[in-house]
């Protein structure tokens, strides 16, 4: 039937015409943004995800380089604890030679011994990146809290390196780090001599006793780190030491005398005699023995650094190819699509030129 009222042959065709026009201006939008869904409207889940995963690729940006400035610090630490096991050991071959020497040569070797004590701490001091020094600390249990103090059980903060960006299956997102516990290799501590801020000296500048006598210096050794090793602040230990050291039943020796107050920083070997000397030797191995564990420790930290660095740049490219996998538009399919769209929207306009054509043959069965 034809009518002049209604031209369903228009209609159909501009109804396929305008779905045509949408399909092309979705295709050429994807071809533009180079995404399958740019927007929430496309695929809500889809795009719900890929923005998730986008914010904590964000985050694992900022990872990466918490690590990177992390690795910086840990070997700037390693490389001056390094130089410090080499000087230390320059240290012990003086304090060998020293042994039975003259005054006059003792003299000579403590100037050298005193410039290269001098050297340990400089290498401390300069072991610093980005304002964080982990050889050479100013520690306060105070600090800690007054429960913490009260109980002499804080000391020297660890050092926390940002090493990855986790979110459970709830959702939740967290931080772990890599956990450097400076109390352990630390050398220095400017408060060693305040026990009100401080729990354990450093390495290089705790104080204890050498003695006279090898049996009242490993007594008193063996005690002493027994004492810290049990939780003891540095006075504590040093008076089980002392104790331990005249006691015959802990090994000690009746009637041995010490000279308190050396540190492997500060010992003078004008002052005491050769019969001491064995203990200064032992308390000089004893701090190399650490301080080997310490560039361990050091050592381990930065390979781990080294290893999540690795591990975080290959997350964030798979973070990035899995979000391309649910929003990128494959562009070989869209530019197929587009010539079949383009082609469609000729003919759709070929069309709906026939359909309106269709009243002008109407108007032609009117006329005489």
């Amino acid at each position: 039937m034809s009518s002049i009222n209604t031209n369903a042959s228009a209609m159909t065709a501009l109804q396929t015409l305008a779905a045509t026009n949408k399909a092309l201006n979705t295709t050429q939008g994807r071809i533009a943004t180079g995404l399958r869904v740019s927007e929430a409207s496309d695929n809500a889940a889809y795009w719900s995800i890929a923005t998730t995963m986008r914010s904590d690729n964000k985050a694992l940006s900022t990872v990466q380089d918490s690590l990177g400035l992390g690795a910086s610090k840990v070997d700037t630490a390693y490389t001056a604890m390094n130089k410090s096991i080499d000087t230390l050991n320059e240290i012990k071959v003086k304090i060998v030679a020293a042994t039975g020497a003259s005054a006059a040569d003792k003299a000579k070797i403590d100037t050298d011994i005193k410039a290269l004590q001098k050297q340990l701490k400089a290498y401390a001091d300069g072991a610093t990146f980005s304002g964080a020094n982990f050889l050479s600390v100013s520690s306060d249990k105070t600090a800690a809290g007054a429960a913490a103090a009260a109980a002499g059980t804080a000391v020297q903060a660890d050092a926390k390196i940002v090493s990855a960006f986790n979110r459970n299956a709830a959702g939740t997102a967290s931080i772990s780090t890599i956990d450097i516990k400076v109390e352990n290799i630390k050398l220095f501590d400017t408060n060693a001599a305040n026990p009100t801020y401080i729990k354990n000296a450093g390495i290089l500048d705790r104080q204890t006793a050498i003695w006279d006598s090898a049996a009242a210096q490993a007594a008193y050794d063996k005690a002493y780190a027994a004492s810290v090793a049990g939780g003891g602040a540095d006075t504590a230990a040093h008076t089980a030491g002392a104790a331990a050291a005249v006691l015959p039943a802990s090994g000690g020796v009746v009637g041995a005398t010490s000279t308190a107050g050396v540190s492997v920083f500060n010992f003078n070997i004008t002052t005491v005699g050769d019969q001491f000397f064995a203990g200064l030797l032992g308390k000089v191995e004893t701090a190399l023995k650490q301080m080997n564990t310490a560039a361990t420790d050091l050592g381990a930290a930065k390979n781990r650094i080294e290893l999540q660095k690795a591990f975080t740049s290959s997350l964030m490219d798979s973070i990035d190819r899995g979000v391309g996998q649910l929003v990128d538009a494959d562009m070989n399919k869209e530019s197929t699509r587009l010539q079949a769209i383009q082609v469609q929207q000729q003919l759709g306009i070929q069309a709906l030129s026939i359909a309106n054509s269709n009243s002008q043959s109407i108007l032609s069965l009117f006329r005489g």
